[in-house]
């Protein structure tokens, strides 16, 4: 509330509404909101401090400044995470566990942007948690130290390629007269296998999809191990 309305509401006796008092927790939650919302560009401080209703120059009592919201913000995202606890099958664990990551993305796309921009690698205890369970997993195959890195990468690689081409909607119906018109312009002679295969590009069941690929990477690497 700003200071003159509260001391006017004071002259006439009126109850001042107390302002939740500002964290660190609140700022981060309030940057990865305008993220979600807006896109990585849109988190400023002053943009922060405005979806606080406090001055940009408060923030700097509970952040050092941009890179360390944005830091906290991605410290935050790792946080949610769904760990499952791990069972005698590696195979069926990494499922859950790139399922978990997918969901993960998914709530928050805007984080690849944010992992991919950052001028320092990943360092607090609960954004590397993840991490820690992702090689967990993959080691369990039989993999040497060096294979399961590869295996890491990999995966992570296919998991958020999916999800990007997920967002992206190149081929599906979505909203609107125009989604899904393409294949009709295309020429069979110039296009055989894009006309061929037109139905199951728009119409694609994205859980299944993301399921297939994942069997690939999953059976590849289990006979890999096996070899």
């Amino acid at each position: 509330m700003p200071a003159k309305t509260t001391a006017r509401a004071r002259e006439r006796g009126a109850a001042v509404p107390r302002r939740e008092p500002l964290t660190r927790e609140r700022i981060l939650r309030a940057a990865l909101r305008i993220m979600d919302e807006e896109g990585l560009e849109a988190v400023t401080m002053r943009r922060v401090g405005r979806e606080l209703g406090v001055e940009a120059m408060s923030l700097y009592n509970h952040v050092a400044d941009k890179d360390d919201i944005l830091n906290g913000i991605a410290e935050i995202v790792m946080s949610e995470f769904d760990f499952t606890e791990p069972t005698d099958d590696w195979k069926d664990d990494a499922r859950r566990a790139a399922h978990a990551w997918r969901t993960l993305l998914k709530s928050h796309p805007n984080v690849m942007i944010l992992l991919s921009e950052r001028r320092s690698p990943i360092s607090s205890r609960q954004a590397l948690m993840p991490t820690e369970h992702a090689l967990s997993i993959l080691r369990r195959a039989g993999l040497s130290p060096e294979e399961t890195v590869r295996a890491y990468r990999a995966f992570g690689g296919y998991i958020q390629g999916f999800v990007l081409m997920e967002l992206a909607n190149m081929y599906g119906e979505g909203e609107g007269p125009v989604q899904g018109d393409w294949s009709r312009m295309l020429s069979v002679d110039e296009f055989p296998c894009l006309c061929e295969h037109a139905d199951y590009l728009i119409h694609c069941d994205d859980t299944r999809d993301f399921d297939f690929g994942l069997e690939l990477l999953i059976e590849g690497l289990g006979a890999k191990s096996s070899a």
